[in-house]
């Protein structure tokens, strides 16, 4: 069963094709009018969208015409979902954060998963044993810190990350420095601590880091935390196909 999942982000549009569970393409940095021309040329069964900026509704209405199958729109709030959610407040969860768990626990079926992503913002979720989400937390991601730090000051500089292989000084010898110590430093030592803490109340947990960042961070991170560029990808079609099945 061919699908293609959407997955609208705050800074970024990804796509990726799938063929039952395996992903045979994805694609990054689309637009409205290059998601359509996307969709004509793989010409999925069915298709899953989720946004992060109130733009799944759009989507799905655009693509209703163009393809076969079932357009679904992710709500976690709504849409059934192959997870137990002990989430108080799934209206107001985001969709990449229940997705990112769907596709942790379809990698990693029966064992308690830490998920990281690093994007926009810095988010920790937990997946049981069991097979359930619990939630986690937000935090600001490394951009946002950069950010947040030239908006609210006088006369600090807006920086860019620099390359993933760049050797970040503990000691900042200039304000450039001193700002990426802080900041990536700091973000790093933050994750570091937070696992430290789930492991000690789940021994044995496994570690998944997804999002934009998460090469930057992952040389960074000790060896045992373990990268997963598409978890999002994974858990929306896991999604779909939990859906279609139904």
């Amino acid at each position: 069963m061919r699908t293609l999942v959407l997955d609208i982000g705050n800074t970024a549009v990804k796509a990726g094709s799938f063929d039952g569970p395996l992903l045979r393409e994805m694609v990054a940095g689309l637009t409205p009018a290059s998601v359509r021309e996307l969709v004509l040329r793989w010409q999925p069964l069915h298709v899953i969208v989720a946004s992060v900026a109130e733009a799944a509704v759009l989507a799905v209405e655009e693509l209703q015409d163009i393809v076969p199958g079932q357009v679904l729109g992710f709500s976690p709030g709504t849409t059934p979902v192959p997870l137990r959610n002990t989430y108080a407040t799934p209206h107001t969860l985001g969709a990449d954060r229940l997705a990112a768990a769907v596709g942790a626990a379809g990698l990693r079926p029966g064992q308690d998963t830490l998920i990281i992503d690093a994007g926009t913002a810095l988010k920790f979720d937990l997946v049981t044993a069991d097979g359930t989400y619990h939630g986690g937390s937000i935090a600001p991601g490394l951009a946002m810190r950069l950010q947040a730090l030239h908006t609210f000051t006088g006369r600090l500089p807006l920086l860019e990350l620099p390359a993933p292989d760049a050797t970040i000084s503990l000691l900042g010898d200039s304000t450039t420095g001193s700002l990426l110590s802080g900041v990536v430093n700091g973000t790093v030592a933050e994750i570091t601590g937070l696992v430290a803490r789930y492991q000690q109340q789940y021994p044995g947990i496994g570690v998944l880091l997804t999002g934009g960042d998460a090469a930057f961070l992952a040389a960074r991170l000790p060896a045992r935390i373990f990268v997963v560029p598409e978890l999002v990808l994974l858990g929306l079609n896991r999604i779909l196909v939990y859906h279609v099945d139904k």
